[in-house]
C-alpha cells in the first residue's frame, strides 16, 4: 500500500478492479444502478454468511479469525455507502461513481480522484479477507506451552519493545540535553534583546509585558521561514491576534525551523492557509463557533454540555495564543477587554447555585491563571462556597507558556481552597508535544503535586503530533513528571484549522497499535471526538460512530451519535473527515515512511 499515493489514477483503478473482481462484473452487467445496487447487498450479505458458516461451500477455511472480523467490518461500511439514506443525507453516489467506472462511462474517471479509489481498494480487498496486514507469521503460543511458550512470548513482546525504543529515538523531550543547552543559549539572546536578566526571567509579569506580537521582534530573535512570514504578515494586515510569551520562544530554534521545534512553531505562529481561512469566514459571515457554545449558554461567562459540569469563562485571552483554539472565534489579545466584569460572574455564581446537580465547576476561558492572584483568591473563593461543588477545575496552558507563573501567592490560594475529603482543587493543562516538556515546566507541576493537587493533560492530535509513536512519547514523559494523561482530542472540523487536522481513522490506529503498547497507567486518557453542541463521543467504541459515506473526493462521512444515545432520543451528527489519503501524501512529502501507516484504511 505503500506506493499507492504515488501512483496515477489509471494504474489505481487497475488495483481497484483487481482487488474485487466480483463487483466489477456485477456492475458492469447491471442495466441500472437499483439493480447493481441490489445484487451487491445479495453478495455482501452472503460474504459475511460464508465468513463464519462452516456449513457454507464457500467458508473461507483458510482465513485467520482477525481477518475475519476485518472483512466484517469492511462489509459494513462499504453497505453503509451504498444505502440510499446515506446517500440522500450527504448528495453523494458512490456505487454512482463505480458504476460508471465499471462501464467505462465517458467522463468516470474526471469524477473521482485517487483518494476515493484508494479508498475503495482497501474496502474491495477487505472484504474478502486480502487486507494482508493484520495477521503475521508470528502467531502467539502456537503449538506450545509451558515455560517453552512463556519464552517465545517474552521474546515476542521484546521485539515490540525495540519497535517503540526505534521510534522513540527519532524524537526529542524537553529534557534531552542537547536542547536545554540550546534553549538556554536563545534564552540568553532574548533577556539580552530586552535588557533583561535571570531575576527578569523568573517573573511571570515580566513574560506577560513582553508578549512577543509583532513580526519585527520574533524575525530579530529567531529565523523565519517564507511561509511563517507570510502568514504573520497576513495575521497582522487582517488583525488576527498572535502571541507568543519569551518562555515558549525559548522552545524555538533560532537558525530556522527544524524536526524538533516544527510543532512548536506550528501551534503559535498562524499559517496562510489559517489566515485565508479565517478571513473568508469573516468576510462570508461564517459563524465560527464549530462547538454551538452559543447554544449551550444558557448564561454569560457559562457554558453546559453534561449533567454534573459546566464551564465557566471569567477570561477570554491567553499570554500566548493556539492557532489551533476551538474558541478563536472569541479569543482576543491580552491587550484587549477581555476580563468578564465582577456583576457578570455573580450572575453566573448565582445561577450555579440554583442549579443543585451542578457538583464540578471548569474554569477556563481564555487561560484563567492570567488573572490575577487576589482576583483568583475572590473567584475560586466564590464557586467554593457553593455547597454542592465539590471539584473545581482550572483549565490553563500556564505549565507550557508561563511555568513561572505557578509562585507562590498563586499556590497559597490553591492550597487555601483544595480541601480533603470535602474538595479538589485540579488542574487540567495542555501538554502538546513532548518537546514541550522543559526542566521549568516540570518544577511548575511539582510544586503543584506538592499540595496533594492532581495535574491532567487534554492532548489535541494534531498533524504536528501524529507520527508513529510521537504521542505515545508524550504520555510517558508526562506520567514520570507527575502528569495524567486524560483525553486525546481529535481535531475539530474548522476549516480555518485544516493545517492541523488527521483523520479518525489515525487517532483511532494511534490507539489500538502506540498507545496500547505502553503500561496501562501510561495510557490512561481517552481519545475523543467533541461532538457540537453534545460534547464527548468516545473514539474506541465503535457504537458510539460509524462511516456512513465516502465522498468523491475520498473523505469519509461519519455519524457520531451523542454520549446520552441510551439515555434519551438524540439527533446524530455528521462530520466530514480530512482524507487519508491526503494525509499520508503530506507525511510523505514531510519524509515519513507511509508504510508504517498501512493499517490506517482498516480504521473506521
Amino acid at each position: 500500500m505503500k506506493n499507492w499515493i504515488r501512483l496515477p489514477k489509471e494504474k489505481l483503478i487497475e488495483k481497484l478492479w483487481a482487488a474485487e473482481p466480483k463487483v466489477k462484473s456485477i456492475l458492469q452487467n447491471s442495466r441500472q444502478i437499483e439493480e447493481a445496487r441490489f445484487i451487491l447487498f445479495d453478495y455482501l450479505n452472503r460474504l459475511e454468511r460464508d465468513l463464519f458458516n462452516m456449513r457454507s461451500d464457500t467458508y473461507f477455511f483458510n482465513l485467520n479469525i482477525i481477518e475475519k472480523r476485518n472483512a466484517k467490518e469492511c462489509i459494513r461500511v462499504l453497505s453503509n455507502v451504498m444505502r440510499t439514506e446515506n446517500e440522500y443525507r450527504t448528495g453523494a453516489s458512490p456505487l454512482s461513481l463505480l458504476f460508471d467506472l465499471a462501464k467505462d462511462a465517458p467522463g468516470a474517471r474526471d469524477q473521482v480522484n485517487e483518494a476515493f479509489l484508494c479508498e475503495f481498494i482497501a474496502l474491495f480487498r477487505g472484504i474478502t479477507g486480502k487486507a494482508g496486514k493484520h495477521i503475521t507469521s508470528r502467531e502467539i503460543f502456537k503449538m506450545k506451552d509451558g515455560r517453552e511458550a512463556a519464552i517465545i512470548r517474552s521474546n515476542q513482546l521484546d521485539e515490540h519493545a525495540a519497535l517503540i525504543r526505534r521510534f522513540f529515538r527519532r524524537y526529542k523531550t524537553g529534557y534531552d540535553r542537547s536542547l536545554i543547552r540550546q534553549r538556554q543559549e536563545l534564552k540568553k539572546e532574548i533577556l539580552h534583546y530586552f535588557g533583561a536578566d535571570e531575576s527578569d526571567w523568573q517573573d511571570y509579569l515580566w513574560h506577560y509585558r513582553h508578549i512577543i506580537k509583532d513580526i519585527q521582534t520574533l524575525g530579530a530573535l529567531v529565523h523565519l521561514e517564507d511561509d511563517e512570514r507570510e502568514g504573520l504578515a497576513t495575521a497582522v494586515e487582517n488583525h488576527i491576534p498572535f502571541e507568543i510569551t519569551p518562555h515558549y520562544l525559548s522552545l524555538f530554534n533560532k537558525s530556522g525551523r527544524t524536526d524538533f521545534d516544527r510543532q512548536v512553531r506550528a501551534q503559535v505562529i498562524p499559517s496562510p492557509s489559517y489566515c485565508r481561512g479565517v478571513i473568508e469566514s469573516r468576510t462570508l459571515g461564517t459563524d465560527m463557533d464549530f462547538m454551538g457554545e452559543k447554544s449551550t449558554s444558557p448564561i454569560d461567562g457559562i457554558t453546559r454540555r453534561y449533567p454534573e459540569i459546566l464551564i465557566l469563562k471569567p477570561y477570554n485571552s491567553c499570554p500566548q495564543i493556539c492557532v489551533y483554539c476551538q474558541r478563536n472565534w472569541e479569543i482576543k489579545g491580552i491587550d484587549d477587554t477581555v476580563q468578564m466584569s465582577r456583576q457578570k460572574i455573580r450572575e453566573a455564581l448565582a445561577w450555579i447555585r440554583e442549579h443543585e446537580s451542578i457538583s464540578e465547576v471548569l474554569i477556563t476561558g481564555g487561560d484563567p491563571l492570567t488573572l490575577k492572584n487576589d482576583y483568583l483568591d475572590w473567584l475560586i473563593g466564590e464557586v467554593a462556597a457553593i455547597r454542592h461543588v465539590e471539584r473545581i477545575r482550572i483549565g490553563t496552558r500556564i505549565p507550557v507558556t508561563v511555568p513561572f507563573r505557578i509562585n507562590d501567592g498563586l499556590l497559597d490560594v490553591f492550597r487555601k481552597y483544595h480541601q480533603w475529603g470535602r474538595r479538589e482543587i485540579a488542574i487540567v493543562t495542555h501538554f502538546e508535544h513532548a518537546a514541550e516538556m522543559t526542566p521549568d515546566s516540570l518544577e511548575a507541576v511539582r510544586r503543584i503535586k506538592n499540595l496533594g493537587m492532581n495535574v491532567y493533560n487534554q492532548q489535541v492530535f494534531t498533524y504536528f503530533n501524529s507520527r508513529r509513536f510521537e504521542t505515545a512519547l508524550l504520555r510517558r514523559t508526562m506520567k514520570i513528571s507527575g502528569i495524567d494523561p486524560y483525553y486525546t482530542f481529535n481535531t475539530k472540523g474548522k476549516e480555518e484549522t485544516i493545517d492541523f487536522r488527521v483523520p479518525v481513522a489515525r487517532i483511532e490506529q494511534e490507539r489500538r497499535e502506540e498507545a496500547r503498547l505502553q503500561p496501562g497507567l501510561v495510557r490512561k486518557d481517552e481519545p475523543v471526538f467533541n461532538v457540537p453542541r453534545l460534547g464527548k463521543s468516545q473514539l474506541q467504541a465503535w457504537q458510539d460512530h460509524e462511516v456512513m459515506m465516502i465522498l468523491p473526493d475520498g473523505r469519509r462521512v461519519y455519524r457520531f451519535y451523542s454520549w446520552e444515545v441510551r439515555l434519551v432520543t438524540a439527533l446524530d451528527y455528521l462530520y466530514t473527515d480530512v482524507a487519508i489519503f491526503d494525509y499520508l501524501k503530506r507525511l510523505a512529502d514531510d519524509g515519513e515512511n507511509v508504510a508504517d501507516y498501512d493499517t490506517i484504511w482498516y480504521y473506521f
